[in-house]
């Protein structure tokens, strides 16, 4: 097997793997390999690099263990990148809890992303669980004017008159004459 070390660790890291492909020419020969191409030839002619830059890219992805060089036949180890996404996603901490209850945990995690809330429930009982997290923002007895309110929901999700709507018709919020305060929800003490 010329061109492929026996002794290259089959454990190649999500980090190595996106080093490696931080090289515009090395990630033009993977995308030409993961779409067919089989030779050093056709892996030129399809990402329109010279056939010298893609031996030398493809001698550096083969020592790495991402590809398999036998002379001009090239082939990507694509196990190796599931590999090292699965190591990577067990070496990640695990997300952080947004509620100790787990039921209530799964439905904010299935709505929130990096503090953000993608899209508003649809179903009632979620929907209740996602409001009550998201008006811990407000502090009880104090008072609100529309416009603050509207900064705080904007932190969350886009549409912060159907967030506004949904907070006060699940008595959560309270509005009289453009002031808004907090009615309801669980509170931390």
């Amino acid at each position: 097997m010329r061109g492929y070390r026996q002794g290259v660790d089959a454990g190649v890291g999500a980090g190595t793997i996106v080093g490696l492909l931080a090289d515009p020419a090395r990630l033009k020969v993977v995308a030409a390999l993961a779409l067919g191409a089989g030779t050093l030839e056709e892996v030129a002619e399809v990402s329109g690099l010279p056939i010298k830059d893609v031996a030398l890219a493809a001698r550096r992805l083969a020592r790495a263990g991402l590809v398999h060089r036998d002379g001009h036949a090239l082939a990507l180890l694509t196990d190796r990148f599931a590999a090292a996404a699965r190591s990577a996603a067990e070496q990640a901490p695990p997300p952080e809890r947004l509620s100790e209850d787990p039921a209530e945990d799964a439905v904010l995690s299935a709505f929130l992303r990096e503090g953000r809330l993608v899209s508003v429930p649809a179903q009632h009982s979620k929907r209740r669980i996602v409001l009550d997290h998201l008006v811990r923002v407000f502090e009880p007895g104090v008072r609100y004017p529309e416009r603050e309110v509207n900064a705080l929901l904007r932190a969350w999700h886009p549409d912060v008159a159907a967030l506004r709507r949904h907070l006060v018709d699940e008595g959560l919020l309270t509005r009289a004459a453009g002031v808004y305060w907090r009615s309801g929800g669980h509170v931390d003490v």
